[in-house]
């Protein structure tokens, strides 16, 4: 097998538990661009094996510290143990989920998505994309999906130096097909859309609402309505808002697919919107916030967390007293830590004082791995409004 040697520190990252080695810290590598290499560190002790990237800062990605043979069985046995992780109930309530959470489940950069049959798969780094054959006789043997997709359409390919590119690999694939959740239908186009075809991470997080949700609600960033439509089941009316038209139109036919009537939609720039309905002295008992991701790298953050602030302080100011907030942010580097520091400004500026009452995650077939920050990017804040 081929051979990568890293530094002292690099090596003590993995031992340490996380999975990445970044170029800084690889002295040497005997391979190309998207072999399984076998990792040693400078002492020449057995470090893992990792997929090599000979274009990523991320260099290296570790899928194993134990010396065994990496063949297509090893890969079956981590793709069953992947599912094997989600026949909880937290994977019954819905015909859609994530089979394979990349890093989270010990197969970096490989993400397979459910869709009532239709796989939807992601080989984001050189390596994982060198296997992907591989890996969809494995998902075909074991499984037998409808039919298998590729959506290798999304940025971080381009750092791998991998062609962007759509497709059905196996198996026929209707435009658009429907899945449910909790009760509540979507149409799903698996080779377009957001992500995979659909942010199952929120799942749990749309559900979660109707137990805090009444009187008049208010989503905001809404896409498909995945909070709206659940909202709409204890709350008396619902506007949702969304900038994208698309975004708005698909929102309305899930809607229509649900037979649910009391949510108003309306394309808005929602940072406007929030502002003149301040104006105009709205009142809500329910704001949900659910924003694109304003942080897509560090060096972001200081204008991402002026834009976070920006649209909690607005939200605090619309509630109601005993109003509720569901706030979220899908941006690693913007944590957990920052992001309750930032609310904490919001509510203070807003000159509301709030509880805290719930703390969510993404769903559970996101898994967080412990030592690896980076599987943890989705927080949910669900917030009360008390005086």
């Amino acid at each position: 097998m081929e051979k990568a040697f890293v530094t002292k520190k690099g090596a003590k990252r993995v031992r340490n538990g996380h999975l990445w080695i970044y170029k800084s810290d690889v002295q040497r590598v005997e391979a190309e661009g998207g072999d399984v290499v076998t990792v040693f560190d400078e002492a020449k002790n057995f470090v893992g094996c990792a997929f090599y990237s000979d274009s990523s800062e991320i260099t290296l990605r570790i899928f194993t510290t134990k010396n065994e043979t990496i063949d297509k069985e090893f890969w079956r046995r981590k793709i069953i143990e992947a599912a094997k992780r989600r026949t909880t109930d937290n994977g019954q309530r819905t015909n859609a989920k994530r089979l394979i959470y990349s890093e989270g489940d010990l197969i970096p950069s490989l993400i397979v998505d459910d869709y009532n049959g239709i796989f939807v798969m992601q080989t984001l780094s050189q390596g994982s994309d060198r296997l992907k054959e591989t890996f969809v006789e494995i998902l075909r043997e074991e499984f037998s999906p409808t039919a298998i997709v590729e959506r290798n359409d999304v940025k971080v390919r381009q750092r791998e130096n991998l062609p962007m590119q759509t497709g059905v690999i196996d198996g026929e694939v209707l435009d658009e097909i429907i899945i449910e959740q909790d009760g509540v239908k979507f149409h799903i186009a698996p080779l377009e859309g957001q992500k995979t075809g659909s942010f199952l991470d929120q799942r749990e997080n749309h559900f979660a609402v109707r137990n805090y949700a009444f009187g008049k609600g208010l989503d905001c960033f809404t896409f498909n309505g995945g909070f709206a439509l659940n909202l709409a089941q204890v709350c008396d009316e619902v506007l949702a808002i969304d900038i994208s038209e698309d975004a708005i139109n698909l929102a309305k036919r899930n809607a229509e697919l649900n037979d649910i009537k009391n949510i108003e939609f309306q394309t808005a720039n929602v940072f406007d919107a929030l502002r003149e309905m301040e104006k105009a002295g709205e009142k809500f008992d329910c704001v949900v916030l659910d924003p694109p991701a304003f942080v897509k790298s560090r060096s972001a953050l200081r204008s991402a967390v002026r834009g976070y602030k920006e649209i909690n302080l607005r939200a605090l100011k619309l509630l109601n007293k005993d109003g509720i907030l569901v706030t979220c942010s899908c941006s690693f580097h913007f944590s957990e830590e920052i992001f309750l520091q930032t609310l904490e400004e919001s509510a203070r500026d807003a000159k509301r004082r709030v509880h805290m009452i719930e703390k969510r995650m993404q769903a559970a077939d996101h898994p967080i791995l412990l030592g690896m920050p980076e599987t943890y990017y989705l927080k949910c804040f669900i917030l009360r409004v008390v005086e």
